[in-house]
């Protein structure tokens, strides 16, 4: 399992600020299943979104470990 968390918009779009949820392949698969899972606004939402893995930004293809936490970052303004 892994530990989705969703930060600002993302919350907002997805209805939830974080969800278990079984580790799909890839980063990109899980984009995917976010997307299935949570509708067109969230998906909008989404294609703005960095994704960290554990803290780390990594690519679409990268594998996700078992018990990782993925934070859905939308961009951030501020000054």
């Amino acid at each position: 399992m892994i530990r989705v968390r969703y930060f600002a918009g993302a919350a907002d779009a997805a209805g939830l600020d974080e969800q278990q949820l079984a580790a799909p392949a890839t980063l990109g698969a899980l984009r995917s299943q976010l997307s299935a899972a949570h509708g067109a606004e969230f998906t909008r939402v989404l294609g703005r979104c960095s994704l960290m893995v554990n803290g780390t930004r990594l690519s679409d293809d990268a594998e996700i470990p078992d018990a990782a936490t993925v934070d859905v970052l939308p961009p951030f303004a501020g000054g």
